[in-house]
């Protein structure tokens, strides 16, 4: 763990250095919400739902998908000679997770500042879309590892993550339904399955980066 630790604290160092990115996240999750709030300043309960999770996409497509391209191939080798790529993996995927959680707590609190909050139990809601937070992250760490080898990164990247987002969306928007109507309630099952696939995810992340990172 001393390895993975150390990994993650060079994360969070050259996130902290490099604050233009953090803040411009934030400034496109304010902005986004804003012109929403414009728009539509108290849309129907599905649509708010919809539209959370779109930009919790986008979000995670800023925030996570750029860990791994903003590493030199000089800074790899560097990295294949000290760390081990199973613990290399482990350090991305925790810190990539916590900074989509902290991403994903911001833009609900802005969701709710101004478009309002027709949500029936917040507190689940709240859960649930921190967990949807953590399998974005897992997921787009997986494609960011596999795209960062190749030449096309922008074209890997919508090419595996569509078959692979579409139905965790699509999963996430039917759990959280539940949330805005009293009468309905959450199927544990399908909270299940959702934290099956990420177990999945990190599993494949953790067995198939070793050999990407030999390439």
């Amino acid at each position: 763990m001393k390895s993975v630790i150390t990994l993650f604290k060079k994360d969070l160092l050259l996130e902290i250095r490099q604050q233009y990115s953090f803040y411009g996240i934030l400034l496109y999750m304010g902005a986004t919400i804003f012109v929403l709030f414009l728009a539509i300043a108290e849309p129907e309960k599905e649509i708010w739902n919809g539209l959370f999770w779109v930009i919790q996409l986008f979000i995670c497509i800023n925030a996570v998908a750029k860990s791994f391209m903003q590493e030199s191939r000089a800074r790899m080798l560097y990295f294949y000679t000290v760390a081990s790529p199973v613990h290399f993996m482990i350090a991305k995927l925790l810190f990539n997770s916590l900074l989509m959680l902290l991403m994903t707590l911001i833009s609900l609190l802005l969701f709710l500042a101004f478009i309002g909050n027709p949500a029936e139990k917040l507190l689940p809601f709240t859960g649930l879309a921190l967990l949807g937070g953590f399998s974005l992250s897992m997921v787009f760490t997986f494609l960011a590892a596999i795209a960062a080898k190749a030449r096309q990164n922008a074209a890997i990247m919508a090419v595996l993550g569509f078959p692979l987002i579409v139905p965790q969306l699509m999963l996430l928007m039917k759990l959280s339904n539940a949330a805005f109507f009293a009468g309905q309630s959450f199927q544990w099952s399908d909270i299940l399955l959702l934290i099956a696939l990420d177990f999945l995810v990190g599993l494949l992340s953790v067995i198939l980066f070793p050999f990407l990172w030999k390439d």
